[in-house]
């Protein structure tokens, strides 16, 4: 096994998530070599032109990894591994949620002019933002630190926008009959998410949380006196678990090729981020 190829554990793991070739022809490249060329890509950064001839033609790379992101693949993959998680009790629904900014590559630029899957202007989610164009994952993890769901944006989005969209994103299935698992314990955010009508839509859908009020709130609460109600609860030592998520990040971005973002489209980068997530899945 070679630097950044998966071990012979990862792909007993992986293997029986791919899908089968289905067609009679030709033979196609082998399913474990056209993967570690795709993460191998993704780890180190490179051009898809640039990936070393042992994993075969970068075409067929490019071309697998495409149709595997284009057809929800990847994201069945990660549904699968959360589930068998799940099912054995091994999933901390203790969430923390929060987002990071990637800087988007100039080779990723022709992305805000490009056509996706939708037609609307932004829709491969870049936004201009102090750094330039950049893109927002905003993520939610379990009390491990590994991704439940994540959504993507432009970088200038606020990341409380985005809140119900994160939570939704949260579709844990069940290896037996029953619905998917979409409600976590106890969520923890930064005061970047205290806003009224976060703080309703938690509760009214029976979830716990702990968010810390911002400075202006507070003093506009006491402002109005007895009329400013009182303050939310708030749970110190819970909130010290919010960390989790920077973990994560970190984690996520010791990929270089999430850490700056050179892929033009949507699908693209969140195929690439979610890789990256189920290989957190198996090691943690």
């Amino acid at each position: 096994m070679r630097r950044h190829e998966l071990s012979d554990a990862e792909w007993a793991v992986l293997s029986p998530l791919l899908p089968s070739s289905g067609s009679a022809g030709r033979p196609r490249s082998d399913d474990r070599v056209v993967l570690n060329g795709i993460v191998w890509k993704l780890r180190t950064g490179s051009a898809w032109r640039d990936v070393p001839d042992r994993y075969g033609s970068w075409q067929t790379l490019y071309t697998r990894f495409r149709r595997w992101a284009l057809d929800g693949t990847f994201s069945r993959m990660l549904r699968a591994l959360q589930a068998e998680k799940d099912a054995a009790g091994d999933i901390d629904w203790l969430v923390s949620v929060d987002s990071t900014i990637v800087r988007a590559h100039q080779h990723a630029a022709g992305g805000k002019r490009g056509r996706s899957t939708g037609t609307k202007r932004g829709d491969h989610a870049l936004g201009r933002s102090r750094g330039g164009l950049s893109t927002k994952i905003h993520l939610a993890c379990d009390g491990l630190g590994r991704p439940l769901g994540f959504v993507l944006s432009g970088g200038n989005a606020n990341d409380c926008t985005r809140f119900e969209q994160v939570m939704d994103s949260i579709t844990v299935p069940r290896t037996g009959p029953g619905r998917p698992r979409t409600r976590p314990d106890h969520v923890i955010a930064d005061k970047g998410y205290s806003s009224r009508k976060i703080r309703t839509y938690l509760p009214r859908h029976g979830i716990p949380h702990t968010i810390p009020e911002r400075a202006d709130q507070i003093q506009g609460r006491l402002n109005r006196g007895t009329r400013g109600g009182r303050p939310p609860s708030f749970d110190r030592s819970i909130y010290r678990r919010r960390n989790v998520v920077e973990r994560s990040f970190n984690r996520l971005k010791q990929w270089r090729g999430l850490a700056t973002r050179y892929d033009k489209t949507r699908e693209s980068y969140h195929a690439a981020v979610t890789i990256a997530s189920i290989l957190l899945w198996i090691y943690l």
